[in-house]
């Protein structure tokens, strides 16, 4: 059995598995959400085909250097996780959810196309275009398709944790299947020559253009109802400065083109600007916090500051799957498995397999937990996640002791996947759904929108530490020689996050009492 046998097992169970879930919930929840689901499955399908190729296409294709490649990743991640700050405003200001979707839609396939006509002009500029495009457009469209959901429940309706559960669902499965397809193909130059990136990359942009027919079709078919329109048709229709509201905010997003292009080159502005943004939006939360009329509130305020700084450092360590972690896997795992040699980006599929397969499980855990009166507080999931992610990277120093000319087991690295996703587990939708409990109601959306600017932070940070596995000698590629580079990095990220996670315990109860009762 091949690579692409596993790729074709993978896509028939899947679709069995993602068919008998909504099958079962088809007399539950309306119709839209179905389709929703579809359309983001196949912009999940072209996001995580972009993430599987990308640091490898530029080690290997362009020639890049490894800290090079790590800054354009990291740039890259960070306005992913920022410029939905902006998709969401002009949605809920100007376009309605329906057409910033369909903009969104349109420059991400674009973009992917584009990364697939590099192999007739492979050149920088064409090459940070493509990532401009897919950057602008996932800032109109990921936010989006998420608040659109909810138009179709009433806000207490008890259905709505099982309408995002499922949608959750469709994001691990695209993201699950991508590298197995994607990943596969782009990396198969055996098969389809130096022309086998951009293969891989124009498959991600099919994706992106059926996500898009999906949500057309159900447009059309009146499957969205009256939802998701301008909130003030009459409003995009007023002119600024001679130009009409709606042409003007098309022009500002084709201005914003070169613009991101620009600080795609020059990234590490990005990490002096965001530390600057990230540090500025924490002092003055906790300044507004400690100013609250509402003692309770204000010290609630602090909750999501402090936990804010240790989400965010797990999210730092964890983004190195797609950088350093992914050259790695690259040059010391032995990736065959039952006599058959995976491809580096097929492993970029383990953790979204674990999610969907583990999921579940936590569920019921934190209910049955519940139910008993000993669920940990949200502090110790926070702890137990951060334990868990640098149990990860330790397993990288421990698989170094049995290497064979360099090379580790890949099981050390499936191990390493699991704990990282127990890690994500814990962390991740508790957070999420801590926010909307402890922030004030009318600072919600705001502070939802911070909190996911913390990955972008991420995503910088983490290009600063996987600049540390780059060989100083970038001509030394002798696995031997770049497997103590790895784990050593990876030994010390682990301590790093085993340290924090005991802080955080020790600091837990002190939390727990500004959270006032909240759980």
């Amino acid at each position: 059995m091949g690579k692409y046998h596993i790729m074709a097992i993978a896509w028939i169970v899947v679709s069995i598995w993602i068919g008998g879930v909504l099958y079962s919930n088809r007399k539950t929840h309306p119709k839209a959400l179905f389709l929703l689901f579809f359309a983001e499955f196949w912009e999940r399908f072209s996001y995580y085909g972009m993430r599987a190729l990308l640091v490898l296409y530029m080690v290997k294709q362009l020639a890049y250097a490894d800290d090079q490649a790590y800054g354009v990743y990291a740039a890259y991640g960070a306005m992913v996780y920022a410029t939905p700050i902006l998709g969401g405003l002009i949605a809920n200001k100007m376009f309605g959810y329906r057409r910033s979707i369909l903009v969104g839609g349109v420059l991400m396939a674009a973009g992917h196309f584009t990364m697939a006509l590099l192999g007739l002009w492979e050149n920088d500029y064409v090459f940070f275009l493509a990532l401009a495009l897919l950057i602008i457009g996932n800032g109109y469209f990921k936010p989006n398709i998420s608040s659109f959901i909810a138009e179709f429940y009433e806000k207490n309706d008890v259905r709505k944790d099982s309408a995002y559960t499922l949608f959750y669902m469709g994001i691990n499965a695209g993201a699950m299947l991508t590298p197995l397809t994607c990943g596969v193909i782009g990396e198969d130059t055996e098969t389809f020559g130096v022309h086998s990136w951009h293969y891989g990359f124009g498959l991600a942009g099919v994706g992106m253009l059926l996500g898009l027919f999906v949500f057309m079709w159900a447009q059309k078919a009146g499957h969205f109802e009256d939802k998701g329109f301008a909130p003030d048709e009459e409003k995009l229709n007023l002119k600024t400065a001679g130009l009409p509201n709606g042409v003007g905010i098309y022009l500002m997003t084709a201005l914003a083109i070169p613009a991101v292009m620009v600080l795609i080159n020059f990234n590490k502005v990005l990490d002096v600007g965001l530390a600057f943004l990230i540090g500025g939006v924490l002092i003055g939360l906790a300044i507004y916090g400690g100013k609250m009329e509402d003692r309770e509130d204000g010290q609630r305020l602090w909750v999501i500051v402090v936990l804010l700084l240790f989400t965010t450092l797990f999210w730092t360590f964890f983004e190195l799957a797609g950088s350093a972690i992914s050259l790695y896997t690259d040059r010391n795992v032995d990736k065959t498995i039952g006599g058959v040699t995976l491809a580096t980006s097929m492993f970029q599929a383990v953790n979204p397999a674990f999610i969907i397969i583990l999921a579940p499980a936590f569920s019921w855990l934190w209910k049955f937990l519940g139910e008993k009166k000993i669920e940990p507080s949200a502090p110790i999931k926070f702890a137990i996640g951060l334990l868990l992610l640098g149990l990860g990277f330790m397993a990288f120093k421990v698989g170094e002791t049995g290497a064979s000319a360099g090379l580790v087991t890949v099981w050390w690295l499936i191990l390493a996947y699991l704990l990282h996703t127990l890690g994500e587990l814990c962390l991740s939708p508790v957070g999420l759904s801590l926010v909307t409990k402890l922030a004030p109601s009318r600072l919600v959306g705001l502070m939802m929108g911070i909190w996911f600017l913390s990955s972008s932070a991420a995503h910088q940070l983490g290009a600063i530490i996987a600049r540390f596995t780059s060989p100083v000698d970038k001509t030394i590629t002798d696995p031997v020689q770049t497997l103590g580079v790895y784990t050593e990095v990876f030994f010390n990220v682990g301590l790093t996050a085993v340290a924090a996670s005991i802080f955080l315990f020790l600091i837990s109860p002190i939390i727990k009492k500004w959270m006032h009762g909240v759980t």
